[in-house]
């Protein structure tokens, strides 16, 4: 180990790291609004790695078909409640959010695919078609279990990451995918050289953060989150409807995970699997930001990539188990300067 291997090791792990954070603030986004625990989340980060590696290879992804039927059955799922309740309020729109949006993008993805469209445009593409599955899983799954236990919705995050895994070996297949750099080469910075690649993920995630924060303070929908997070019960009595912020919670949980697959791409081969282990690291980077905080999640998720990375070069074969090691000292930690809490549970 010397000072340029450590810097190399620091870039890895920042690179990783950034893209967790993003996994981070999916699996904390949902679980604040809903209290569902979105194990599904690197489920749509592998939707949209693999979506955008067909892309580029002129290929239309099977995204395409698997948002489609998806749609079709959500659909026929919202127009059955609407003729059992007698009222279609609202139905026109959630038509148009899982069914229409997912129409339009796999239309234009069946056009724009074979002539290889820049790669804004793909990553639009990509956004298109992974997010309204957010939309669809909270409609179609999880609105019906709104006010279940926490461990029953668990249970049923768990099984919903079941079938999109199953989902993807159907419509990817088996093999794995890897896409090309976006801006390849490096650039000399001081000691040390660091990827275009790095630079592009770090801009595109701080964007991000920065547009969450923003939505989050500003925008009526983010402080209807906030509120929703804060107290469900007494967002219902001010007139917040609970169901339209899950829904819009779900949502951009997905976009996050379809925008860090495009941004994990060209880091790492991935499979229809692969998914699950970087929605695990990320829920590290959560836990340790208490299930509560964006920016301690973001943190703590930055720290799983470094430690991941280090980890890596001086014991590869327990890379995993000192990464997920790491939940330990802070569990303990929050379980010794947090006791009254878990004693007023109790009463």
């Amino acid at each position: 180990m010397n000072s340029n291997i450590a810097l190399l090791l620091a870039q890895d792990g920042l690179t990783n790291g950034l893209v967790y954070a993003l996994m981070a603030l999916s699996i904390l986004l949902v679980f604040v609004v809903t209290r569902v625990l979105w194990v599904p989340a690197g489920d749509f980060l592998m939707l949209g790695a693999l979506s955008l590696a067909l892309f580029q290879q002129g290929v239309v992804p099977g995204t395409v078909w698997l948002t489609g039927c998806l749609g079709l059955l959500c659909a026929l799922v919202e127009g059955w409640r609407a003729w059992r309740r007698g009222n279609a309020k609202g139905l026109p729109t959630t038509l148009l959010l899982s069914l229409g949006i997912p129409l339009a993008a796999g239309a234009l993805s069946l056009w724009l695919a074979p002539i290889k469209p820049p790669l804004l445009v793909q990553v639009a593409l990509v956004i298109g078609l992974v997010a309204p599955i957010g939309y669809i899983v909270y409609r179609v799954v999880f609105q019906p279990l709104a006010d279940r236990p926490t461990l029953t919705l668990m249970f049923v995050a768990v099984a919903v990451h079941y079938a999109l895994t199953g989902l993807g070996l159907i419509f990817f297949g088996s093999e794995g995918f890897r896409t090309p750099p976006f801006i390849p080469g490096r650039i000399d910075i001081g000691v040390t050289r660091v990827s275009w690649q790095l630079m592009l993920v770090f801009a595109a995630s701080a964007v991000l953060m920065l547009a969450l924060w923003h939505f989050f303070g500003r925008s009526l929908w983010g402080k209807a989150l906030r509120a929703t997070a804060v107290n469900r019960f007494g967002a219902r009595l001010v007139g917040i409807r609970t169901n339209s912020t899950g829904a819009l919670a779900f949502t951009l949980a997905a976009a996050i995970g379809a925008f860090s697959g495009v941004l994990i791409g060209p880091v790492t081969t991935l499979y229809y699997d692969s998914g699950f282990l970087v929605s695990l690291k990320g829920f590290v980077g959560a836990v340790i930001g208490g299930l509560a905080s964006f920016p301690l999640a973001v943190l703590g998720a930055v720290l799983v990539g470094l430690v991941e990375s280090f980890a890596a070069f001086y014991a590869s074969p327990f890379k995993e188990a000192i990464v997920f090691g790491l939940l330990i000292p802070f569990l303990l930690w929050r379980s010794a300067t947090q006791p009254r809490r878990h004693e007023d549970e109790e009463h």
